[in-house]
């Protein structure tokens, strides 16, 4: 009898993990979270500096890179060790799509342990405001960017609200206290690009302020946020759209000329600010500011592409891949209100085609995503809009 129970037991053991495997098995597998990962161990893999948190700018490492946009002829001269500010925050907003898409615990953790720990040694308490940086504080004292720390302040909102932990919070609200140091009246408001050279305001810094206002008036329900929010929207509206495609110049100097470069992430942001206005406001004007962006985005911003078994499609053309990272928020925000898919869909038949395309042997990405011309030198930042991208394509249908 003993003997029969035993084996009664072990035949429905058996059954049980036969039917747990065929479930487990049979549970779909979402290839852009995998893809995010794995490109996010390779980031890690090849361009981490010891065991100091922060990261190296380029693969293979060149102590001499220098970036273009420094205002200190002085520190652009300096070997650098280390990454530079705006690539380091990369992997910011590319860890907290990562939890935010896959609920693992573990990007939690990897974000506390290291990105932040890594962030830290750039922050600044040498002057007032307090904000972060172009380079770490060791170094001699170096530009602070005002969209830098616009970029870093909506990170931080975004995991406060994921998690609901108030330093993160706090922290959102003194990067939000520097940025809006860097607005005046001359040209009838906006915010400036840079605190040691006040020569311009920029779509790159009004723009993403206004999703930051906004997005702090979401986790505050202070309505201060939410005007100053509006009226940076409204500024960079009036100074900088091209009122013949609803897209969005670079910048306008203190002498009123205007920089009429177009750059993806400049119109991504905007889109994203009106899709945002439109869901506080319910006014449909926000929502058609967003859809029109979005309708000369894609125009502007993909060119007609054959592959080579004669498929075509709209592909995105060369250019600085995190810009295009940070164009897909605004696409993502305006899906979310009107379920077009049309856009989406373009950005995961390009993704598709770069995984094939345009990564290494090593799991790197190029700045064509084409393919077609491969880059000596990859940047970190390519990489970690990568992982952002394919981390935010993981959570739409």
């Amino acid at each position: 009898m003993l003997k029969h129970t035993i084996k009664c037991l072990f035949l429905v053991s058996l059954a049980f993990f036969a039917v747990s495997c065929r479930q487990e098995a049979a549970k779909p597998t979402n290839v852009n979270l995998e893809r995010a990962q794995a490109t996010l161990d390779s980031l890690y893999s090849h361009y981490s500096a010891d065991n100091t948190g922060l990261l190296r700018e380029t693969y293979p490492f060149n102590d001499r890179y220098s970036a273009t946009y420094l205002a200190s002829a002085e520190q652009a001269n300096v070997p650098n060790a280390y990454s530079y500010l705006w690539p380091f925050s990369g992997t910011f907003s590319a860890v907290n799509v990562l939890l935010e898409t896959s609920g693992d615990n573990k990007y939690k953790d990897l974000l506390d342990s290291k990105v932040l720990t890594g962030l830290e040694k750039y922050f600044d308490t040498t002057r007032t405001p307090y904000a972060y940086s172009s380079y770490i504080s060791d170094a001699p004292r170096s530009d602070r960017f005002y969209d830098d720390n616009v970029w870093l302040g909506i990170d931080f909102t975004d995991i406060y609200m994921l998690t609901k932990e108030e330093a993160y919070l706090k922290k959102a609200k003194l990067i939000w206290d520097f940025v809006i140091s860097g607005s005046d009246d001359k040209l009838g408001g906006g915010i400036y690009w840079c605190e040691q050279k006040k020569e311009s305001k920029n779509t790159c810094s009004n723009a993403p302020g206004a999703v930051f206002a906004f997005k702090l008036f979401k986790a505050t329900n202070d309505s201060t946020y939410f005007f100053q929010g509006k009226n940076l929207y409204q500024w960079t509206k009036e100074h900088l759209q091209d009122s013949t495609d609803y897209l969005y110049f670079d910048n306008v100097k203190l002498n009123g000329s205007v920089g009429k470069e177009k750059y993806a992430y400049n119109s991504g942001q905007m889109m994203q600010a009106a899709a945002l206005l439109y869901n506080l406001t319910n006014d449909k004007q926000y929502l058609e500011d967003a859809q029109n962006i979005a309708r000369s985005a894609y125009s502007y911003f993909f060119e007609d592409f054959k592959d080579e078994k004669g498929e075509q499609f709209k592909l995105l053309k060369k250019g600085d891949v995190w810009f295009t990272a940070v164009m897909l928020r605004g696409f993502t925000e305006l899906y979310e209100i009107d379920k077009n898919p049309l856009y989406l869909n373009a950005f995961k038949k390009n993704l598709d085609y770069a995984w094939n395309h345009s990564r290494d042997e090593k799991g790197l990405f190029n700045k064509d995503l084409s393919g077609r011309t491969k880059d000596e030198s990859k940047w970190l930042l390519t990489q970690a809009a990568m992982v952002e991208m394919y981390a935010r394509l993981a959570t739409t249908k």
